[in-house]
């Protein structure tokens, strides 16, 4: 009995000093004074492939040395660089039982150099049917590694503009081309014929650490990504209206990258880490999460104890203020540990209230979750109705500092367990994964 009240009050004592610690570094000041410069018109909306990208990437970089962090593997600079291949589609001609299709219907994803395909190759001919799922089918057919014409019914030709802004970049390109073509629903013939200018692109995402005291090899990863989709025209199918057309992110994920770069300050600050903190901003992943891809194969899944992703925190949750959601709550008990770390406080985490969109998947957390990691994704956005979500109003001014930084807090504490090692949240099981 003796023993379990000195761990209490040893607790309370911790958390109170935390607590303190995190008062004077995560203030809403601080959480203004960052978020205003990743989300300025200045940063052009942090598009992969753009100067913006770049010194979005030097910002963060300055920040975390400020910050003392150390690099990731002893690497030269926080910049973790990784190469990917980007198609630019030049001369595309198709024709389709001897009449030729608009180009303006056609959409191609291929990485090779010249495209000569007829009904005689090894093409397979697959369908986009009015009442089909239509992102489903799309992915399936995108990621695809046969050669494929796929016919797309014309009710679908809305979405040829948004499709038309998809960079066609790759990690690992294969040899195969897959063309859509909208408005059409049957082919007996067909011939294809194009051309790709194909480069290798350098991507960068920004990494830091505080190595753990007595559990170095034993990792805590606290991640946001830090790009966005840049700036729109009417060209690229991303809508705007002629006072604004630029993209820029404050919550998406501006945010998140705020929360990483003032959790990066607050742990160093402590210097009471057992564990071996890592922090990572994450490039590419409005393009399909290739950064995060990238990283997760630089650690051993096994060391890495849990992965704090920081989603969309400039906005209330469903809940209101001091809340946030954790997702795939239910398949490791992290939340739980959360939720305990923070008893008597005026903060509360609750399960993901939107199963229905799979966040759990669609986001930085994923991969490494789906490699058996309790990595989670910690968000305010109300995904059935977020009003500037992908908008060119997301901005600086749509967002509530105050609540950030209480948010920040709220993780800062409630993960004081697991990085001292007292906590190991359960493993996600891969075999349930769906």
């Amino acid at each position: 009995m003796k023993k379990i009240c000195v761990y209490v009050v040893f607790t309370v004592f911790v958390y109170s000093v935390n607590a303190q610690s995190a008062g004077k570094i995560i203030t809403a000041r601080q959480v203004k004074k960052i978020e205003k410069i990743l989300s300025a018109d200045d940063m052009q909306g942090r598009r992969t492939f753009t100067p913006a990208i770049e010194k979005a990437s030097a910002f963060i970089e300055t920040q975390f040395k400020k910050a003392g962090l150390q690099t990731f593997k002893g690497a030269a600079n926080y910049r973790q660089e990784f190469f990917m291949s980007q198609a630019i589609t030049g001369d595309l001609k198709i024709s389709i039982d001897g009449k030729s299709v608009t180009d303006s219907l056609i959409i191609m994803f291929s990485y090779q150099p010249t495209i000569s395909l007829t009904e005689k190759n090894d093409v397979e001919i697959v369908k986009i049917n009015t009442g089909d799922k239509f992102a489903q089918k799309f992915y399936e057919y995108y990621q695809s590694r046969k050669n494929l014409l796929v016919l797309v019914d014309s009710s679908f030709e809305n979405r040829l503009k948004g499709l038309r802004q998809m960079e066609k970049i790759s990690a690992n390109p294969a040899g195969n081309s897959v063309v859509f073509v909208f408005g059409t629903t049957e082919a007996t013939t067909f011939r294809i014929d194009g051309t790709n200018t194909i480069t290798k692109k350098a991507l960068n995402n920004v990494v830091g650490i505080l190595p753990g005291k007595s559990k170095p090899n034993e990792y805590v990863v606290f991640s946001a990504h830090y790009d966005h989709l840049g700036v729109g025209s009417p060209a690229e199918g991303v809508p705007h209206d002629n006072t604004d057309s630029i993209y820029n992110g404050a919550n998406d994920d501006a945010a998140g990258t705020t929360a990483v770069i003032l959790l990066a300050k607050y742990f160093k600050k402590l210097n009471n880490n057992e564990r071996t903190l890592v922090f990572a901003t994450f490039v590419a992943e409005e393009l399909g999460g290739y950064g995060s891809q990238y990283f997760s194969k630089q650690l051993l899944p096994e060391k890495v104890m849990a992965m704090f992703n920081i989603e969309m925190i400039g906005t209330e949750s469903k809940w209101g203020a001091n809340s946030a959601y954790i997702t795939g709550f239910e398949k490791s008990d992290m939340g739980v540990i959360l939720q305990r770390n923070l008893k008597g406080s005026s903060f509360s985490f609750y399960p993901d209230p939107y199963p229905e969109q799979q966040l759990f998947y669609r986001s930085d957390n994923a991969t490494l979750a789906r490699l058996g990691v309790a990595a989670h994704t910690i968000s305010t956005s109300k995904m059935d109705n977020e009003p500037n979500y992908h908008k060119a109003s997301d901005e600086i001014g749509t967002l509530d500092m105050k609540n950030m930084a209480a948010i920040i807090k709220a993780i800062a504490l409630s993960s004081v367990t697991i990085i001292s090692g007292k906590d190991t949240p359960s493993r996600v099981d891969t075999t349930q994964l769906k």
